[in-house]
């Protein structure tokens, strides 16, 4: 199948640029900071620059960079839809196929650092052959026509899309969403076809004493008044004041996009300013003091602008994944191999033993920076735990049969 290349219409980009010149900006309280949102100093640098000095055309070419297709799947009950994805396969022959997953407000943008690291050969370590599809109605994938499209029809697409690029049995990386799908994947295609998962957003249930009861048990004893000990570690401790502040701070969005996504797609189709300010405001809280430039911004805001579907598609995500069940309550993942990796950042840092009765544990990583972007913060970081869990000595080597990531 030919590459595809991004090329946006002129007219898109005009009316883009018509509607920047229309902007009217809200006024703002003194001396307040991030604290409402994001500081209207902010965006209206990036206003102007989008408006006056950003180039879509030379960060095009450079995702252009990417091989990049497009590919008809099948998908039960909801007919046919057409998948973005990028396909960069290793010069080693017996590399290890990996699916990355994105998720909101992401796209396949955020595997662009680390697909050469992943795909590089070396004695040194496993090499892989990365595919990054875009989640239906993100970037430039077609949107589902009718209600009721959930995560298990993501993980559908995600396998199917392997199976078609002739990877039967492969292995999953993927964070925020990314976790959701391929969780599921394991779950339906494990380990026939998914033979190991790793991911970076640690988030899972709340153990109960019926389904994990020596976990229900630690937490108990955390949450006690009357113990004078946790028995969870500092970094676990941690981990509960971020997820509080998240839950405090930063949850808002998730009640709206999960009951109401239509209502908010009005604003976010219509007026890019309104969309650089939702989105800007989760990579600038999200990420761990990561630096982000005014470009790479604009870069990350324009292409869920210009998505095939328009930028108020990817809401719908929250509300069908909500109302189907599909967050809280998933069976343990039995049978196949799963790595963690903690960044102190990241929006909820479940305790080990939480991560435990999830799935079949087989590896952890703590790092002392990173956020909720860790393929786009700490690309060598996560590499790096990728090639310690699935190569040699790794509790994940050799996992996919005749694929070890060496000559």
């Amino acid at each position: 199948m030919p590459p595809i290349q991004i090329a946006v219409p002129d007219a898109d980009l005009e009316l883009l640029h018509k509607k920047l010149e229309l902007v009217r900006f809200p006024d703002e309280l003194e001396g307040v900071g991030w604290d409402y949102g994001v500081p209207l100093e902010d965006v209206e640098r990036l206003v102007a620059r989008w408006r006056d000095g950003y180039d879509w055309r030379k960060h095009e070419a450079e995702l252009n960079q990417l091989p990049q297709f497009t590919r008809d799947i099948e998908v039960d009950g909801f007919g046919t839809l057409n998948i973005h994805y990028v396909h960069q396969r290793s010069t080693q022959e017996n590399a290890i196929p990996l699916l990355f997953v994105h998720g909101w407000p992401g796209s396949f943008i955020e595997a662009r650092k680390i697909i050469p690291l992943l795909t590089s050969e070396s004695s040194e370590h496993p090499s892989f052959h990365v595919v990054v599809y875009s989640l239906p109605a993100f970037g430039f994938s077609e949107a589902p026509r009718k209600p009721g499209f959930a995560i298990k029809q993501y993980a559908e697409i995600g396998l199917k899309l392997m199976q078609a690029l002739g990877y039967n049995e492969f292995v999953t990386q993927g964070g925020d969403w990314g976790q959701r799908v391929t969780r599921r994947m394991a779950t339906l295609y494990g380990p026939k076809h998914v033979k190991a998962w790793h991911t970076n957003f640690t988030h899972t249930d709340t153990p109960s004493f019926t389904r994990s009861p020596l976990a229900a048990l630690q937490h108990a004893i955390h949450e006690s008044s009357i113990i004078p000990f946790s028995p969870y570690t500092e970094f676990e401790k941690k981990g509960f004041k971020r997820n509080e502040w998240f839950e405090a701070h930063q949850a808002g969005y998730y009640t709206e996009q999960n009951t109401q996504p239509q209502t908010l797609g009005y604003a976010l189709a219509d007026s890019p300013v309104g969309l650089l300010a939702w989105i800007y405001e989760k990579l600038v809280l999200w990420s761990d003091k990561y630096q982000w430039d005014d470009d790479e911004v604009l870069t990350w805001i324009s292409i869920y602008w210009f998505s095939r579907a328009g930028p108020a598609a990817s809401l719908r995500i929250y509300y069908e994944a909500h109302h189907a069940g599909d967050i809280f309550g998933q069976p343990y993942v039995s049978a196949v191999p799963m790595g963690v990796s903690y960044f102190p950042a990241e929006l909820f840092l479940a305790p080990i033993s939480w991560m435990k009765a999830t799935g079949q544990l087989v590896f952890t990583a703590h790092h002392e920076s990173g956020g909720h972007f860790a393929a786009h913060e700490k690309p060598e970081v996560l590499v790096d735990d990728l090639r310690k869990m699935f190569g040699k000595g790794g509790p994940a080597h050799g996992v996919v049969p005749g694929k070890t990531g060496y000559a």
